[in-house]
């Protein structure tokens, strides 16, 4: 009943702010855009993405400049307030395949598959023509949610400047047992002193940047 109730807390978190669905222009120098789904439109999909804890979420990156550029994603593992590791999930450049070095259209999808399994979070980004599967070690709770921090948390994107971009967290424990996403999610652009500020033992923090 515990991990119910978790879970029925965090998926009226996330999508109370997301309204399941959401498309915000972040950057007003350019016309870079972001829209992002979470879940399924289907509604049994969706209870089994939840039975089995299983986050999903689906990402287009939309504007005429990005036609042509690479792009590369990295992610820090942050125990106890500090940067253990800050390692490159992928780069397009270094695929090995020159047909996906760039972005061939002026829309860039990815889809994102994330589930805690032992003590281990998995992390599948999917592209249309290509996927990337990362492991990352974990606590052992059951508590972990990604979340898409840009959308979240309403920070800049560009196409210039690495941005944040993902965040897979523990939730906040309030001293009354309650736990909060939201607010961490929400709290702004410290991102990095969450584990201070919230007493967060362990995330992951995903950053993007297109070139």
């Amino acid at each position: 009943m515990k991990n119910l109730i978790v879970l029925a807390v965090a998926f009226i978190c996330f999508s109370t702010l997301n309204a399941q669905k959401n498309e915000v222009d972040f950057n007003a120098t350019s016309d870079l855009k972001m829209k992002t789904d979470y879940g399924s439109d289907n509604p049994e999909i969706n209870d089994l993405l939840s039975f089995q804890s299983i986050d999903y979420m689906k990402v287009d990156f939309s504007g005429k400049d990005l036609k042509g550029k690479s792009y590369y994603i990295t992610v820090k593992e942050i125990w106890n307030g500090k940067v253990l590791r800050d390692t490159i999930v992928l780069n397009s450049k270094n695929l090995g395949i020159k047909q996906f070095e760039t972005i061939n259209d002026s829309i860039l999808s990815i889809k994102i598959i994330a589930r805690h399994t032992d003590n281990n979070l998995r992390v599948k980004f999917k592209f249309p023509r290509f996927s990337v599967t990362k492991d990352y070690e974990a606590t052992g709770s059951e508590d972990y949610s990604l979340r898409n921090l840009a959308d979240e948390s309403n920070l800049p994107i560009g196409y210039h400047e690495k941005f944040y971009f993902l965040a897979y967290i523990l939730p906040y424990e309030r001293e009354d047992g309650s736990k909060s996403w939201c607010e961490v999610g929400t709290s702004g652009d410290s991102i990095e002193q969450w584990g201070e500020k919230f007493g967060i033992e362990h995330y992951l923090l995903f950053e993007m940047k297109f070139e």
